[in-house]
């Protein structure tokens, strides 16, 4: 399936509803910068430095288990404004045509795989193979396969007679944010899939993926439930009291989406 039908149908899935009670049931927006935030109220992805960061502004913080569903609180008038990272909000907005994305950033991030406390040894691999990929430009070329003008023209494939007597590597996600991940039918797709496939290739293991809730990855990988967490995830004090990260792999910006 291409990659813009894959978007479409996550997005319209998540948000296809018909959620207008009547004419003049939703009130206007109120929210123009950030300077606007103090005193609303922000729709946020439970556990997610999203959660943080509104936490900071406002006392007045509504928790959902996805991303999408603080989207369509949003469109509901239940919330005066969405925290979310760039990528899923340009999905969330380009299938939402009374929604927008404020100018201004609200915040810039990193992104990295959590690892449980104490694997040293799988850290190391995993930042040699990001390295190896970084340098010949296949993590590049993943990216612009699922983000901007060229998302869908460059899709990874593992190369033909991969080694994978490494055994299994258990990533943990959560498949409710494309572009990094997203189902498409049975299958956990997106950039965050992708870089962990290319990386397995290079240490000769098989991946599997487990997708559950947001805020249960870090306990997963604590707990040995899964080998590690991608599921753009930012390295936070918080979270290296449960985990360790290895080097990032990309950058990201944390945005407001408003109504029009």
């Amino acid at each position: 399936m291409k990659l813009s039908k894959i978007i479409a149908s996550v997005a319209a899935a998540a948000l296809s509803a018909a959620i207008f009670a009547g004419c003049g049931s939703v009130p206007e927006n109120t929210v123009f910068s950030l300077d606007d935030l103090n005193g609303k109220v922000i729709g946020v992805q439970l556990g997610t430095t999203g959660d943080a960061y509104a936490t900071d502004v406002t006392d007045k913080v509504e928790r959902f288990n996805k991303g999408a569903d603080a989207v369509q609180a949003l469109k509901q008038g239940k919330v005066d404004a969405v925290l979310i990272d760039a990528e899923p909000a340009k999905v969330y907005v380009q299938n939402n045509s009374d929604l927008t994305i404020l100018d201004e950033t609200f915040a810039v991030e990193e992104y990295a795989i959590a690892v449980k406390k104490g694997n040293d040894e799988l850290t190391e691999k995993i930042n040699g193979a990001l390295a190896q990929l970084k340098a010949d430009g296949t993590l590049d070329s993943i990216k612009a396969n699922w983000i901007g003008e060229d998302a869908g023209k460059t899709p990874y494939t593992s190369p033909e007679g991969v080694d994978r007597s490494g055994g299994k590597l258990i990533m943990a996600t959560n498949a409710e944010f494309p572009p990094y991940e997203s189902m498409s039918g049975e299958n956990v797709v997106g950039f965050d899939v992708d870089m962990m496939t290319a990386v397995c290739d290079i240490l000769g293991m098989e991946l599997e993926i487990e997708n559950m809730a947001f805020d249960s990855i870090i306990a997963a990988v604590d707990s040995g439930k899964a080998d590690v967490g991608a599921a753009g995830m930012t390295v936070t004090e918080d979270r290296l009291e449960n985990v360790n990260f290895t080097d990032p792999y990309t950058t990201a910006t944390q945005v407001i989406i408003v109504r029009k």
